[in-house]
């Protein structure tokens, strides 16, 4: 079995939109959440959704799922006060129906325009590797400065790769290292990618694609916001030519 875990449990202190989490926001009419979610939902491969939701935010999940038609979703849970024990509840919750052997695809609720393609190609490297993430590399130089004022390292810009979702591992491999973060007192990893590091294991990357942004600020949106724009936009000019 393949299941998909989305985590929306934060408020987007980062996007400013007020007392809208950043995963309801609608673009193009439509929320940020339902669209990442109709990704995970159309796929062939996925069998069933669990949603690590902010508490607060729930019933209206569950409103939206009912209205898009999402048929994939098992279960809604609440979310934590971390991205990472968003996740971890999410987890619990799959286990519930799940093998060790099987695969888990971790995402965040804000990756509207994640590709089926991508999603298959991480199943794929999934089952060979045991866990896989994609990344796309770096186009900037990157400095590093522990204080923000003054910088005397950078980085070869050649070796920096930048993480993205879905993240995908066996289900007996992620909790092993949520277990493993317990016992050794690792507290709030930026991803499980992070976490899967900080414990010694060595992941298997591939590359992902620029085009699937995680939505976290004003800027991001702007981004989203042009690239639905421009789908229509194709879509016209298609319709255009076949009319003529």
């Amino acid at each position: 079995m393949i299941s998909a875990m989305l985590f929306a449990g934060g408020t987007g202190t980062r996007m400013h939109s007020g007392n809208i989490p950043k995963q309801f926001i609608e673009v193009d009419g439509v929320p940020i959440i339902i669209r990442t979610l109709q990704k995970f939902d159309e796929h062939p491969q996925v069998d069933e959704i669990v949603i690590s939701c902010i508490s607060s935010g729930i019933e209206k999940l569950n409103d939206l799922i009912r209205k898009y038609g999402i048929k994939k979703v098992r279960s809604v849970v609440p979310g934590g006060a971390t991205g990472y024990e968003s996740i971890h509840n999410g987890l619990v919750e799959v286990a519930k129906a799940a093998k060790d052997s099987d695969i888990i695809l971790i995402c965040d609720g804000v990756r509207p325009v994640i590709s089926s393609e991508l999603i298959s190609e991480c199943i794929d490297r999934t089952r060979k590797y045991g866990m896989a993430v994609p990344v796309v590399k770096s186009i900037d130089s990157v400095l590093i400065s522990t204080d923000g004022k003054f910088c005397d390292q950078n980085m070869p810009r050649e070796n920096i790769y930048i993480t993205q979702a879905p993240q995908g591992y066996t289900l007996q491999k992620i909790l092993w290292a949520h277990s493993e973060a317990e016992k050794r007192g690792i507290e709030n990893p930026t991803s499980s990618a992070d976490l899967m590091i900080a414990l010694g294991e060595k992941i298997h990357i591939f590359l992902g694609e620029r085009d699937n942004i995680k939505v976290t600020t004003p800027e991001d949106l702007y981004t989203l916001r042009s690239h639905y724009y421009y789908e229509h936009y194709r879509k016209f000019a298609r319709e255009e030519l076949l009319y003529e």
